[in-house]
């Protein structure tokens, strides 16, 4: 009898003594069953990886540099038409170009102008104004917000002030559209994330997140 019922008060005799007991209980077991169900974290949802839309449009900022022209203006937003006034090559149409594109643009310009021989040019995406993702549900501020260049779940909901008092940790949906116009949705655990118990999840425009409440 000693045998049998030592481990049950040993470190991990409240976990063994809890065994004991639900075998003995059919509602005992169910109730021990649940509790550990809820000590593991809820399985991620999967999306397809997100499209790359690097071009820039109206609305967009960008930093462009010359390298040895360092008091030139550096920042720079795409008008309404489509286009940016730059030092020396004045109004060039941006719309629709990748960053890389825009730096080969000025540079041709400026060889072309006679203004510098060998320009060294770089462009690189503060943010994209008009490419959005929209938060919705329990945060804070929901809103429509620009994508910046890397951004995730978790800083998405950052930048709409973080969850309510009342979100579903576990309930944060993402829906997406893919290369083939269907929509697809998967839900995620806020909570799985910032314990790094699963990867956060990079955001593509267009996307649409939506925190669920907690069930009373």
């Amino acid at each position: 009898m000693g045998v049998l019922l030592e481990p049950l008060f040993g470190p991990r005799g409240a976990l063994l003594g809890a065994v004991h007991v639900a075998l003995r209980s059919p509602l005992a077991l169910l109730m021990l069953l649940l509790a550990l169900a809820g000590c593991t974290s809820p399985p991620q949802g999967r999306l397809p990886a997100p499209i790359a839309a690097t071009t820039l449009g109206v609305g967009d900022m960008f930093e462009l540099r010359i390298v040895g022209e360092d008091k030139l203006p550096s920042e720079y937003t795409v008008a309404e038409d489509g286009t940016v006034d730059l030092p020396y090559v004045e109004r060039v149409e941006v719309e629709g170009l990748e960053p890389q594109q825009i730096a080969h643009r000025v540079r041709d310009l400026l060889i072309e102008k006679e203004i510098l021989l060998k320009p060294n040019v770089s462009v690189i995406v503060k943010k994209y104004n008009s490419k959005r993702i929209e938060v919705q549900g329990e945060v804070r501020k929901p809103d429509a917000y620009p994508l910046e260049p890397g951004m995730t779940l978790v800083g998405a909901i950052s930048r709409a002030g973080g969850l309510s008092s009342l979100a579903n940790k576990s309930g944060v949906t993402i829906r997406r559209r893919t290369k083939s116009g269907k929509v697809v949705a998967a839900t995620f655990s806020y909570d799985a994330i910032i314990d790094n118990e699963a990867p956060d999840v990079p955001l593509q425009a267009g996307d649409s997140i939506y925190v669920d409440d907690r069930a009373f």
